[in-house]
């Protein structure tokens, strides 16, 4: 078997095949079977080792929720047998540090480590970061076979597996759903979304051909966070090519800050691309079983530094949703995000950028989940969103209407800006108080601005709130992200 199978894993359940692959002696035939416990045999598949590569590739048929149930592999008289093996979801987690960080990071470890008993068919496994200049077939090591969740493994070190936000987003998917959920990380710090994407999608934004074999070394920052691999397409080769195989139910991803200082601009293409080319290589790779609108869900960035003047986390975070502010939308369908500028953390002893608040952070993907990917009905899972404003040019008054009953929390901040010039270039951002919220409406005071009102925007920091205490939630306390 491919060395991300074993023993306690899970494999996707119908309305799809999970597709089992491994090596063997070309041209031999291999014989794959399915037992429940006891030895009784459900489905039995044969198929060929190829040549040149030597390695076989079989879709189960598909399969219920649950087990245990063992998973043989014969070819002549050698044979490998997987136990303990049941059907659910199958996601996968991907990103740069946030992702990484392990649940002995984050508030509450010691609760929320001694919790991880009581879930023992979330199954967890995590690949050792690596890169490669080459597309391989196959993960180089792993870091965490497939395991039932223990303290020890969930919480092995800083940043080293298991990450926390896959944790508590399978285990809440679990508490939802009742069967079984199989959690797969690929994660490395410091990592920008050139590493993680293949030369075809970086093409697709405008990288030149040979993007792949050189290092992003002109417009490199000397900044320590990016502290990891930049070379594009180093680990969608090494960590992210050799899983395609696997059918997958989903997929989220916690990256980012690392293009806050690295090609900020393009990721409003960067991240679409490499969205659309995983779903297309995830539903190639595993002939077809993967859906072709793989559901994506997201973090938003958080915070960084307090009272910075840099905007870049702000464009940032709009290019995430492909500058049009909320997801799904048409350019990114399927997709899903957890807002995160309100969860702040200045005193993290892994430093601000990490924030330890990341159980927030799971609870609102898994309601994007929940919607998004399992059809939920009548779900918030958005924060507001404004979906008109009218000026009222002789009170100096601008109303903006958004989708979804407010809650103000914050008085006093500075949330909302106008753009006050008489041509767009350089713009003039203004502060725009807060005049009223009532119901679904905001009243913004247009004092400063005796010329035409071109823009607005809100939350446009890299710090724009603090600890839960944005302008605007909801009445379910999910905050409104920010627009321009």
């Amino acid at each position: 078997f491919a060395s991300y199978y074993g023993d306690h894993m899970v494999l996707q359940k119908e309305p799809v095949g999970a597709v089992v692959w491994g090596y063997g002696e070309p041209g031999a035939a291999v014989i794959v079977a399915l037992s429940r416990d006891g030895g009784l045999i459900v489905m039995k598949k044969t198929t060929r080792v190829q040549e040149p590569s030597g390695t076989w590739t079989t879709v189960l048929d598909p399969m219920d929720q649950g087990g245990p149930y063992a998973l043989t592999a014969c070819q002549g008289l050698e044979n490998v047998t997987l136990q303990d093996v049941y059907f659910g979801d199958v996601w996968l987690c991907g990103g740069q540090s946030n992702m990484a960080m392990t649940v002995l990071q984050i508030t509450n470890a010691s609760q929320e480590l001694a919790a991880a008993a009581h879930y023992p068919y979330v199954r967890v496994f995590a690949a050792a970061p690596a890169r490669s200049d080459m597309e391989l077939e196959d993960l180089e090591r792993v870091d965490l076979p497939w395991s039932i969740p223990t303290a020890e493994n969930l919480g092995h070190g800083n940043f080293t597996y298991f990450s926390a936000v896959c944790w508590l987003l399978g285990r809440y998917l679990y508490e939802a759903l009742r069967y079984p959920l199989g959690l797969v990380q690929v994660a490395w710090g410091g990592t920008p979304i050139e590493a993680w994407s293949s030369p075809r999608a970086l093409r697709a934004c405008g990288f030149p051909e040979n993007a792949g074999s050189l290092a992003l070394s002109s417009s490199i920052s000397p900044h320590r966070h990016l502290s990891g691999p930049q070379t594009p397409s180093v680990l969608w080769n090494a960590m992210i090519h050799p899983l395609l195989n696997m059918t997958l139910r989903g997929v989220a991803w916690y990256q980012g800050e690392a293009n806050a200082f690295l090609h900020t601009d393009r990721y409003n293409c960067t991240f679409p691309a490499l969205i659309a080319d995983w779903r297309r290589a995830f539903h190639a790779g595993s002939a077809g079983q993967t859906e072709p609108l793989l559901p994506f869900g997201f973090v938003q960035l958080s915070t960084y530094r307090r009272q910075s003047p840099d905007d870049s986390f702000a464009r940032l975070r709009w290019h995430q949703t492909a500058d049009l502010g909320v997801v799904p939308n048409a350019r990114i369908p399927g997709t899903f995000m957890a807002v995160a500028m309100d969860l702040c953390d200045e005193r993290s002893p892994y430093g601000s950028i990490h924030p330890r608040d990341k159980q927030n952070v799971a609870h609102r993907l898994q309601l994007g989940a929940r919607a998004v990917a399992y059809g939920e009905k009548d779900l918030v899972f958005q924060g507001p969103y404004p979906t008109q404003a009218v000026l009222e040019v002789t009170r100096g008054l601008l109303n903006v209407t958004y989708s979804q009953e407010l809650v103000r929390r914050q008085r006093d901040m500075p949330a909302f800006e106008v753009c006050c010039s008489s041509q767009p270039s350089p713009c003039t951002w203004l502060p725009a108080p807060v005049v009223t919220v009532e119901s679904r409406t905001v009243t913004l005071a247009l004092t400063g601005c005796r010329t035409l009102v071109l823009a607005l925007r809100y939350a446009w920091a890299e710090w724009p709130c603090d600890y839960e205490s944005c302008a605007l939630y909801n009445t379910r306390g999910l905050p409104a992200p920010p627009f321009l």
